[in-house]
């Protein structure tokens, strides 16, 4: 995705989020997405300047990335949330498992237990973990797993990521008050889901906090339209980033 937009004139920045990859974790206590954002938002001004930002995030990123729409609405003029359920916006059901929700988020969210499990079986659970989630499996052959996991590996650094699961019932209770006070994305906003994960359910969620959202569905994708149809995913993010406001 980098170097095609990069090739088109954009400025593409590329952060690791604070507590995951090569970035120091935030203090605890100041890990929820509001204070990801106020940690990002100083990186990215000292490289654009005031530039309008076309700000786009993929799960864990696209929480990030609606924070971020949400509470600084005049750095961001074009919004898209890839592969996620949204605190605030419908996740609180999705992860409820005695409805059928997902599990991961709250066995994730508990405090240390998920690094002291994982610990010592990272190739095991990681290969599990993408292999459920990805629907093209030749987008993660074993070495790019490996890489991309290199530094999720011993307790420490997995402890440090899951840390943005443990804010999620927090963040939503922020994005719901906002709501509740009448706010409202006024960016276009993009919900992208994959044909064979989330498919629209991005985009209908987001449809409750914004006025103009453009649902887009990959086809034959997981929950990884980058890595499993990047050509498919570029035909459906492209003109709507390049849409001038």
């Amino acid at each position: 995705m980098a170097p095609t937009f990069a090739s088109s004139g954009y400025t593409v920045i590329v952060p690791d989020l604070p507590g995951t990859g090569d970035s120091a974790a935030l203090p605890d206590g100041h890990d929820d997405k509001e204070a990801v954002v106020d940690a990002l938002r100083p990186v990215v001004g000292e490289l654009v300047g005031n530039e309008p930002l076309r700000v786009v995030g993929h799960d864990i990123g696209g929480m990030v990335a609606l924070a971020w729409a949400r509470s600084h609405p005049d750095d961001v003029v074009r919004l898209a949330v890839v592969e996620t359920g949204l605190p605030g916006l419908g996740l609180e059901e999705a992860m409820d498992v005695a409805r059928g929700g997902r599990w991961h988020h709250g066995f994730f969210m508990t405090p240390q237990v998920p690094a002291m499990l994982v610990a010592g079986h990272e190739e095991e659970f990681f290969t599990w973990w993408f292999g459920r989630l990805a629907a093209r499996q030749d987008a993660f052959p074993p070495t790019e797993i490996a890489a991309t996991t290199a530094p999720y590996r011993g307790r420490a650094a997995l402890d440090r990521s899951f840390a943005h699961y443990r804010t999620l019932l927090r963040d939503g209770r922020v994005t719901a008050a906002w709501l509740e006070d009448g706010g409202r994305l006024t960016m276009p906003v993009a919900g992208v889901g994959g044909e064979l994960s989330l498919r629209d359910h991005v985009g209908r969620a987001l449809a409750r906090a914004a006025s103009d959202v453009r649902t887009m569905v990959v086809a034959d994708s997981g929950h990884f339209p980058a890595e499993e149809q990047p050509a498919a995913f570029l035909d459906h993010l492209r003109p709507f980033l390049a849409d001038d406001p």
